[in-house]
């Protein structure tokens, strides 16, 4: 690694302050995160979707000896997309910095650190028959496609929201440009119960589009007319990589959550003959 990918801020569920160092792994490693303020038993928390333990307004990972990493969706998403297939995640807390609410501090940091080719050849999950979970109104699918894609459709009664879809082939440049900034977003009259059930404690209009009634809040406005569906493809993004590889086909989500997100993960996985795992020569795999 060329420099170290060090950052620290506070985590927009818990509101606690932690500091964190990404460092480069091992070819096959995949993504591990390490809770530094555990001692007292395995601290290592490897990120792949069996380790996915709560979903409730973010994506939280967890070992055998109960030690957790919440709202990691956000970093997953900047590795995916940035190709990092391995890396160490320490942090000294139990939830990932919130940053601005967004992917683009983290792939701001990466850049900075820089990445290294490892002596692997990268490892893709090709979609070969379509996956669905569907549940109430809510859809998400993974279908064949010869790259990777990601369409997505809101509807929220509020007007600054409405109705906001995108449809988009997927790759690092893309990324960058058109949802790496996109932040996440709440509702004002539902934060006294986020925090009375432990949750939103360090949320913010620094951190967090909120929005009240028909109106966003936070001064500044959107970075996007439809910066809430982009934020909810970049999610989506970040979920699936707890997969351990980049994909090859096509995403549709509707309406869609962390919890539906990770039932599809899991739905793949059950079926062996709607995936396969291919390599591309020409790629090696990537550490920071």
């Amino acid at each position: 690694m060329r420099a170290p990918a060090l950052f620290a801020g506070v985590g927009v569920h818990t509101g606690a302050y932690t500091r964190v160092n990404v460092r480069p792994a091992p070819a096959d490693a995949g993504i591990v995160f390490v809770r530094l303020d555990v001692l007292d038993r395995d601290n290592r928390v490897p990120a792949n979707a069996e380790a996915v333990c709560r979903t409730q307004l973010g994506t939280v990972i967890g070992n055998a000896a109960g030690v957790t990493v919440s709202t990691i969706e956000h970093l997953m998403a900047a590795f995916a997309m940035l190709g990092i297939d391995n890396a160490l995640v320490e942090l000294d807390g139990p939830e990932m910095p919130i940053m601005d609410g967004s992917s683009e501090p983290f792939v701001r940091i990466l850049d900075r650190a820089g990445r290294r080719s490892q002596e692997a050849a990268r490892r893709y999950i090709e979609i070969l028959k379509p996956v669905e979970v569907v549940d109430g109104d809510k859809r998400a699918a993974l279908t064949p496609a010869n790259r990777f894609e990601v369409a997505f459709e809101i509807r929220f009664a509020s007007a600054a929201i409405g109705r906001q879809a995108i449809d988009m082939t997927m790759d690092g440049p893309t990324f960058r440009r058109e949802l790496a900034d996109c932040r996440t977003f709440g509702f004002l009259h539902e934060v006294e119960a986020l925090r009375a059930a432990g949750l939103a404690r360090g949320g913010s209009l620094e951190n967090v589009v909120v929005i009240e009634g028909d109106r966003v809040l936070n001064p500044e406005g959107l970075r996007r007319p439809d910066e809430f569906v982009r934020h909810k493809a970049l999610d989506a993004i970040g979920d699936l990589y707890v997969l351990g590889a980049p994909l090859i086909g096509r995403f549709e989500g509707e309406l869609a959550g962390h919890a539906i997100n990770n039932q599809l993960v899991r739905a793949l996985i059950a079926q062996p003959d709607a995936w396969c795992v291919k390599t591309l020569v020409q790629d090696l795999a990537e550490a920071v």
